[in-house]
């Protein structure tokens, strides 16, 4: 089978390189604008549209068959009733990471499998405890760029895991791509999991 990941970022890149699956990527824009409000809808919906994206640039190149899988996914950071998604420059980075000190927020990723006619989506919510962050941190940690091009103006793997105090649910889901989900939902779209498509 032909895997697909229909994404530029690199951390999702390193996920599923780590789990052992072959794949290439390519990416196709897809127009990111709604008014879904609900995180998990949101997400869902995104993913399944970088996902058509990408199988429609496979059918225009003549290329899209039955053995063909794309997998594609979208990621928000939600605290309260305000979803986050990448800072447009430093000052709203800051104001981000001012919105996640000294709470609790969630991380939604959406995860979309297309292959042939079919699609699936679903979705997996982590939380993250973040620890008290002075605005000196907040300058430091906005400074060294690293917010620049995340969900919610942080990397947990990165510099930002110095101010996070915990998290209950799938780590990889925060760093962008839910590995459990994307294995269940392998499982019951495809009848098989990611080991058995490496």
């Amino acid at each position: 089978m032909r895997i697909i990941l229909a994404s530029k970022s690199p951390r999702r890149r390193e996920i599923l390189a780590m789990l052992g699956v072959k794949f290439e990527i390519l990416s196709a824009d897809a127009d990111e604008s709604s008014d879904i409000t609900d995180p998990a809808e949101l997400v869902r919906e995104l993913a399944l549209r970088k996902g058509r994206a990408v199988r429609a640039l496979l059918q225009k190149r003549g290329e899209w068959n039955e053995d063909t899988l794309v997998i594609a996914s979208d990621t928000v950071v939600a605290t309260g009733e305000k979803i986050l998604g990448k800072p447009q420059d430093d000052a709203d980075a800051a104001r981000m990471l001012r919105m996640l000190s000294g709470s609790t927020h969630h991380v939604i990723s959406g995860v979309a499998l297309l292959c042939g006619d079919r699609e699936t989506a679903d979705f997996d919510k982590t939380a993250v405890h973040f620890a008290e962050m002075s605005e000196k941190e907040i300058a430091w940690y906005v400074k060294s760029g690293e917010p620049a091009d995340k969900a919610g103006a942080y990397a947990v793997q990165g510099l930002a895991s110095l101010f996070i105090k915990g998290l209950e649910g799938d780590y990889f889901n925060v760093v962008g791509l839910p590995v459990y989900r994307l294995n269940t939902l392998a499982q019951s779209f495809l009848g098989t999991s990611l080991i058995e498509l490496k």
